[in-house]
């Protein structure tokens, strides 16, 4: 099993005609994603490089073709926009890729998604969600893999499924950090651990789904054994993390937090990672995780062994 996405998942991409939608719908259609459609107003009933139809609005495709999720390529001046109209139609999934999104039009975007409480909104400015399939031949970027589902910019090859962790374990990634979702996968696939769904949720300060919606969703998954939570600097959100992974969860979780160098009040990549309180920095949040009981690697290159350690799984360091 899997959260949010499988290999049924049917899936639409908004700015499929763009340079950047066109590519990374490529690359999900090489992974093994059923994409079916696109959206791009004034192209509807012509057809992409790949023979995917494209409509003039997402209730269009939608209708045309049974989609329940969505990746936005939208410009940010528009992004908002094809949020909205992303719930309004009813998909499931909407993973906003696009960075830049004013902060004042995912305010809105955030109070109106209220009316929409089976949209799961993931980001923006994020990787997007992958649940890795079966590799049936090849190796790296030339693997064939079937059952799986990446919505997103993530390579999918690092990405390893339960079925073929050789230690028979699998984790669910949430992470703030694109990159350092990657060095999770890289790290747990190598230490032969599997990955039933990772997510990206983006670093901007006001987004979609965060921590302790996809930690309880993870709680609930029978084939996760474990979850890494990859956070930074900015916002409390890992903090009430930690508390809810201390009152309710049952599986062992790692965490890592990124910035501890960060000076005060200067942003540090992601528009959110900035500090602006006692509570919001990387010390802050180390401290807290480990007052809850959960494993904190020290560097980033420790995400793999640390899980794995939780995990009760003896490795080789």
């Amino acid at each position: 099993m899997a959260i949010l996405v499988d290999g049924n998942t049917k899936v639409l991409c908004q700015g499929i005609t763009g340079s950047t939608g066109a590519f990374h719908t490529k690359g999900c259609l090489a992974y093994g994603t059923q994409m079916v459609g696109g959206v791009t107003p004034g192209k509807g009933g012509t057809h992409d490089a790949n023979g995917l139809p494209i409509f003039d609005t997402v209730r269009e495709a939608v209708d045309g073709t049974g989609a329940d999720a969505t990746m936005i390529f939208v410009p940010p001046p528009f992004a908002a926009d094809a949020i909205l109209e992303a719930a309004e139609a009813g998909l499931h999934v909407i993973c906003a890729i696009t960075e830049g999104i004013p902060v004042q039009d995912m305010v809105r975007v955030r109070a109106i998604l209220r009316e929409y409480p089976r949209s799961v909104l993931i980001g923006p400015n994020c990787p997007g969600v992958i649940t890795p399939g079966r590799r049936v031949s090849g190796e790296g970027p030339d693997s064939v893999i079937e059952g799986g589902c990446k919505i997103g910019i993530m390579p999918g090859y690092i990405h390893t499924a339960k079925a073929d962790a050789s230690t028979g374990k699998a984790v669910g990634v949430i992470s703030r950090s694109g990159t350092l979702t990657y060095e999770a996968v890289w790290q747990t696939s190598v230490l032969g651990i599997g990955q039933t769904t990772c997510v990206g949720i983006g670093g901007d300060p006001v987004r979609g789904t965060g921590f302790i919606d996809l930690i309880e969703r993870f709680e609930g998954d029978p084939e996760t054994d474990g979850i890494i939570v990859i956070g930074e600097i900015g916002g409390t959100d890992e903090i009430e993390a930690a508390y809810w992974i201390k009152e309710h969860a049952k599986k062992p979780v790692a965490a890592f937090i990124a910035g501890r160098t960060a000076p005060p009040g200067k942003r540090m990549g992601h528009a959110g990672a900035i500090i602006g309180g006692t509570e919001d920095t990387a010390d802050a949040k180390i401290a807290a995780f480990k007052a809850c009981g959960v494993d904190v690697a020290e560097s980033p290159a420790d995400l793999g062994t640390t899980m794995a350690k939780a995990l009760g799984l003896e490795v080789t360091i």
